[in-house]
């Protein structure tokens, strides 16, 4: 029996709440549609300004098949209208902000400005060992671009390890396509 190729998942973050017209909703809008023209699933915590930017995003992509957006709500309501127009699939996780441990144990994780729930998603995916795009914006993804979170060295045969840095959704998600195959196999060597 062959076993179908799994479609690499990728979470994007960032601030819920932004006024109509803001700038990061189009970085993200754009992002979520790259990551799935290039084959990728987007996650998100589920809520509405860059999350459900970058769902619908991804819904506008000409590869888009139902599957390749998913919603990992804090709350309990699987039709909560924030979501149930971008999200194929809606996970209700009723853990408030600790689902986002869970929206950070993705393949990669690519962040859009972004608050406090948004660092904690960047210092678990950090922590965690994952690959971490940040774009260069206003908000948390701006002032941790090109900077390691810590002092630790995740991985040494990864000399250059950090928050990669992005300026535009096309670069981060050529970056994610370059390095997430190195990440995916430093890490399961490491958890083994």
């Amino acid at each position: 029996m062959n076993r179908m190729s799994r479609r690499p998942i990728v979470s994007v973050i960032g601030d819920a709440r932004l006024a109509e017209g803001d700038n990061r909703l189009t970085l993200a809008r754009h992002t979520g549609c790259h990551l799935v023209d290039y084959g990728f699933t987007v996650m998100t915590g589920g809520m509405g300004g860059v999350m459900h930017s970058a769902m619908l995003g991804g819904r506008e992509s000409e590869n888009w098949t139902s599957g390749c957006t998913i919603g990992l709500i804090p709350g309990t309501d699987p039709d909560h209208p924030q979501i149930s127009n971008a999200a194929d699939l809606v996970i209700p996780t009723g853990l408030d902000h600790a689902r986002n441990l869970i929206v950070a144990q993705s393949d990669a994780v690519i962040a859009i400005g972004g608050g406090a729930g948004t660092l904690s998603e960047m210092a678990f995916a950090w922590t965690h060992k994952r690959l971490l795009v940040a774009m260069r914006c206003e908000g948390w993804s701006g002032r941790l671009a090109d900077e390691p979170i810590d002092g630790r060295s995740r991985y040494p045969e990864i000399p250059d390890d950090s928050v990669y840095g992005a300026s535009s959704p096309e670069e981060a998600v050529k970056l994610v396509k370059k390095l997430v195959p190195l990440y995916q196999r430093r890490h399961r060597n490491i958890a083994k």
